[in-house]
């Protein structure tokens, strides 16, 4: 999971896309196209989005629903903190000392 999750994290426009979901979860692919061309200035289109969204999907970073014809994404943070727990904040890791 880990290299899936350093995949989703790789390129810069993933991490964008993943920011703006930090700042406004719950968006649609047309909402996430338009604040990432207002606020970065990037010109890609749905397409190209919707291929870069789709890599951190299947990290489980991002979570989609169906509300009637619309697809929403939301940002999920536990496959961070799994990492985070089981690889620097394992129980059995010496407590370093200043």
């Amino acid at each position: 999971m880990a290299k899936d999750v350093s995949k989703a994290l790789a390129a810069p426009t993933r991490r964008r896309i993943l920011d703006e979901l930090v700042e406004r979860d719950g968006q649609t692919l047309f909402e996430i196209c338009t604040r990432l061309v207002t606020k970065h200035g990037l010109g890609l289109s749905r397409q190209a989005i919707s291929q870069h969204l789709a890599v951190p999907e299947s990290a489980g970073l991002v979570l989609s629903r169906r509300q009637g014809r619309y697809k929403f994404h939301d940002l999920n943070t536990d496959p961070l903190e799994r990492i985070v727990t089981t690889r620097w904040l394992r129980p059995d890791a010496p407590e370093s000392t200043p």
